[in-house]
């Protein structure tokens, strides 16, 4: 037996015989919820965001939200996610006396993370929009928000489905960092059946088939999803 089919056989034994698999199917299942969530969490902050750094600075009340938004974008945008999750886990949830699991403590910075770069895609997605849409809806009588949320923001999403697939696969690779909250993901997974059997390079590679697995299967979807889209734009 040569050298890998020995390696092999070992990541084999240790995934079935040893129920490495239980660990890998869990890492799966917080990677999903982490990445789908934060996904979710930050489409509602990054449209917020988005909508407030569009809205006519007339007023006081719109300029201070701006700026606050404009900090807030900096500081998710500025720093590393293991060092927001990090700050997050170890620093302002206890001194908050907030009693949070590893995972779902993945969540909100996944979240508050994707809100920031969501907010920019977004505020794109708004902009590309004719500024008649806008015009039309005021028109009509509707306010400004209602207007941005019934009108504007729908046709801004069709705009920017393919980024926010792109957004959502960097969510799905940046939850290998939860580990370092003791979260349960697919590499701490992968990294543990190593461990257990002193060997590497079986794990790491068929960790790194999953991801691949998982980001084709990301694309395809949101292919189907813009071909539908298309579809639906030709009927109407």
């Amino acid at each position: 037996m040569g050298n890998f089919e020995l390696k092999l056989a070992t990541f084999w034994r240790e995934f079935y015989a040893n129920g490495g698999y239980n660990m890998v199917l869990e890492g799966l299942k917080n990677t999903l919820i982490i990445a789908v969530l934060g996904l979710l969490i930050g489409s509602v902050i990054g449209t917020v965001i988005a909508a407030v750094r569009v809205m006519p600075k007339y007023k006081v009340l719109p300029r201070v939200l701006n700026g606050i938004c404009s900090v807030y974008v900096s500081f998710f945008r500025g720093t590393p996610m293991v060092v927001q999750l990090l700050v997050f886990y170890y620093v302002l949830f206890p001194l908050m006396g907030v009693n949070m699991t590893s995972v779902m403590v993945s969540v909100m910075v996944f979240g508050l993370n994707s809100g920031a770069y969501i907010s920019e895609i977004m505020r794109g997605g708004i902009l590309s929009v004719d500024p008649g849409q806008m015009e039309g809806g005021r028109a009509m009588g509707l306010s400004f928000s209602a207007t941005m949320m019934k009108i504007v923001i729908p046709q801004a999403v069709k705009n920017i489905l393919p980024t926010m697939g792109n957004e959502f696969i960097t969510l799905i690779k940046e939850t290998s960092i939860v580990s370092f909250v003791g979260a349960s993901d697919l590499y701490k997974a992968f990294n543990l059946m190593g461990t257990n059997t002193y060997e590497f390079m079986v794990p790491y590679l068929a960790m790194a088939v999953v991801y691949i697995v998982m980001v084709l299967i990301i694309t395809l979807l949101i292919r189907l999803m813009e071909r539908r889209l298309r579809k639906s734009d030709r009927s109407m």
